[in-house]
């Protein structure tokens, strides 16, 4: 029976540009979405612009621009980064809306008739020079208890003592510098202790994380305090409707956004937004959200809806902070990772994945270890996952482009189908890094298949040539089961995948029944690997990062290609020359003259050729399919005067491993056969062979 679900993610705000913090967040759900979405339940996915509250004003009067162009400048930036990281939002919104304004009026409007707002007089910071009341945070000065400077109105980062404003020694306003005065002003306050039962009840069916709940009996047992929702003017938000000069708190409305973003996507679609907001509705409503705003989302929020008639969450999901190499993000050490900083140097879909990997159900802090990251990806991904169907499109396309109508091993498929209830379970529950872990095994499971079967070798005898296309769709079949799999997790590879194998990637179910007798489309790449120093320039120094990174690229290349590639060579897309018979080193050539450590850069590495194909289009090129040992790399090499494809399937080759992927009109070759050739080029051209016993992957040196 397909569920009715409605899904949330914490609201980004809009004083600053979305950081790899907000996006564990934001990959964690949406893989949640597109996994329901796959099994056929109606779930939606909504978000908005947090756009209210005292530094928003205060930000967009120092850049002398309305609050209204900050929010909305600011809105497309984190809408632009979202879409880059491929998050499937079904509506992304904004606070600062009629759609939003309708709910908050309505909300305060229910709990006021319902005698659970109350007034009382608050005295608080007031700067004169500035002409405003100050928020806690606005206001710093010396900790009354450790004697720490520079700390915030409501607490003390060097010894954790909480306070009130008017309890620092020496503060002084934020805003102006100055130090503020104190007045009294009247506020209006949530009686969220009068909600303590319920509160209890709710956290009682399972609503909410073990971590979680043992968080909020520390708060019970300290006692709920009413809430002061009401901030004086001057303030960007929403007028409380029979308060002049009052507005609400920033963390009223916040939420609240969430049922204005619902409502414009309800509007705009037809739906019904009571079957999925009124008490007792069968509908589903999910939070996640950072371990730092729990108390918001597990205590204020539920009481809230509740005392408003609306129904409460079904559960919030709360993960854990990022760190970058083990420590907290930090500016001064160039860790603080901008969405925008990232995307400028590598795709989506590695980070995505490590995130997966990562995360699980429980609230623990994720760490992004940039060595592990490369390593991760290009062991996975590349080395594992694409391997499969690299390894295997060339035999299909050798016989014809079409499957087999039989699987060899039904039984090896039936394994892997069969895991989809185990993995799927793994997804619903938010454990991640299981689900991966399960799959990755597998994977390793259909590239042994792979390896015992050689179909490489069989390929040498034409009249094996039916065997070979078995195997080789046996493989293309466990690709497709394992793809499947990981579609929440790489939507883009997904549909890459689904295109060359002529079917959607998009029911979860459809792992039951294997795809036989149907044509593939070309193989192309579906990953490349990423280079280390690439990714080392995540945590350069926002300012010289992207020149580093096209820097790193460069010298990647070239000290890959050793530095003296001819043109020649070079477009003929792989083929090096060793230059055996060569002329004597000019003085220019010898100025370009490499030393022992450029020469050692070089990774050199004995590769197998698995699968040999003329380039349609091209009277130079064969696609060589390459197989380092558990991976595999497709390589456009210059040889074809020189060699049947036939013939060198099966041949062992040298191959330059770290060669920057080249993007051709053909393809991606993703790096370089060594051969030599005879002097002036007119003596043929002649493979280098690696001597007997090698294997595929051993390093040249």
């Amino acid at each position: 029976m397909p569920r009715k679900i409605l899904v949330t993610s914490a609201l980004p705000y809009a004083n600053g540009p979305l950081h790899l913090g907000h996006l564990i967040e934001a990959v964690q759900t949406d893989i949640w979405v597109r996994y329901q979405k796959m099994r056929g339940h109606d779930c939606l996915y909504v978000c908005a612009e947090d756009a209210h509250g005292t530094p928003i004003m205060i930000k967009a009067k120092a850049e002398g621009i309305t609050p209204e162009a900050l929010i909305t400048r600011t809105a497309a930036e984190h809408l632009a980064d979202y879409q880059g990281f491929l998050i499937g939002h079904d509506h992304f919104h904004s606070t600062h809306t009629p759609e939003t304004q309708y709910f908050t009026d309505l909300l305060y409007a229910r709990l006021r008739d319902a005698g659970y707002m109350t007034r009382r007089s608050v005295r608080q910071a007031y700067d004169e020079q500035a002409a405003m009341f100050l928020p806690d945070r606005f206001v710093r000065g010396t900790c009354p208890r450790c004697k720490a400077p520079d700390q915030y109105g409501d607490s003390c980062e060097a010894c954790g003592a909480t306070y009130v404003p008017a309890d620092l020694i020496d503060p002084v306003s934020t805003v102006s510098g100055t130090r503020p005065v104190w007045r009294d002003s009247e506020h209006i306050f949530f009686a969220l202790g009068r909600f303590e039962p319920m509160l209890r009840e709710w956290l009682a069916s399972g609503s909410l994380q073990p971590a979680v709940q043992a968080k909020l009996a520390e708060w019970f047992e300290a006692g709920l305090q009413d809430w002061d929702i009401s901030r004086d003017a001057p303030y960007f938000g929403f007028e409380v409707p029979d308060s002049p000069g009052k507005y609400f708190y920033v963390w009223f409305d916040a939420p609240i956004g969430y049922l204005g973003s619902f409502k414009a996507l309800a509007e705009r679609r037809g739906l019904d937004i009571d079957a999925y907001l009124r008490a007792d509705s069968s509908a589903e409503m999910y939070h996640f959200i950072g371990k730092d705003i729990s108390y918001f989302h597990t205590l204020f929020w539920p009481a809230v809806l509740h005392g408003a008639g609306l129904r409460r969450p079904t559960a919030v999901f709360v993960h854990g902070f990022l760190t970058v190499d083990g420590q907290k993000m930090s500016k001064s050490r160039g860790s603080f990772i901008t969405a925008r900083h990232y995307l400028e140097r590598l795709p989506p879909e590695p980070l995505r994945y490590y995130f997966a990997a990562k995360l699980g159900p429980g609230i623990d802090d994720i760490d992004l270890a940039l060595e592990d990251f490369t390593a991760r990806i290009n062991s996975d991904i590349v080395g594992k996952l694409v391997n499969i169907a690299s390894r295997c499109a060339g035999f299909i396309e050798r016989g014809g482009g079409q499957l087999a109508t039989d699987l060899p091993d039904p039984a090896l498929y039936a394994e892997f189908s069969a895991a989809a209830e185990r993995i799927g379970a793994a997804f619903e529950g938010r454990d991640y890094s299981t689900a991966i872990r399960d799959i990755m095994q597998l994977a390793d499971k259909a590239n042994q298949y792979v390896d015992q079967h050689k179909p490489w070798a069989l390929a040498k005898d034409p009249a094996k040539a039916d065997e070979v296309r078995a195997i080789a769709t046996q493989g293309i079949n466990l690709f497709r089961v394992l793809m499947t799999y990981l579609a929440p997790v790489l939507p883009a590879m997904a549909d890459a995948a689904g295109r060359f194998l002529g079917t959607p990637l998009e029911r979860w179910e459809d792992v039951q029944n294997p795809l036989l007798g149907s044509a593939l489309a070309r193989y192309e790449p579906l990953a490349t690997r990423l280079d280390p120093k690439i990714v080392a320039t995540l945590i350069a120094a926002p300012a010289d990062a992207a020149p580093a990174a096209k820097a790193a690229a460069a010298t990647t290349a070239r000290r890959a290609a050793g530095g003296n590639v001819t043109a020649a060579a070079a477009s003929a897309g792989g083929a090096a020359k060793a230059g055996a018979g060569a002329p004597a080193a000019t003085p220019a050539a010898a100025a370009a003259s490499i030393g022992i450590d450029d020469f050692a850069r070089l990774d050199l590495r004995v590769a197998q050729v698995v699968a040999a194909t003329a380039v349609e289009g091209s009277d130079k090129l064969l696609r060589l399919t390459l197989d380092l040992g558990g991976e595999q790399r497709n390589v456009f090499s210059g040889i074809r005067s020189a060699y049947r494809p036939e013939d060198l399937v099966g041949r062992h080759v040298v191959m330059i491993a770290n060669l920057a992927p080249r993007k051709m009109r053909f393809g991606i070759s993703e790096g370089m056969v060594l051969c030599a050739s005879g002097k002036d080029d007119t003596g043929g051209l002649f493979l280098l062979s690696a001597d007997a016993g090698v294997r595929p992957g051993m390093k040249v040196s």
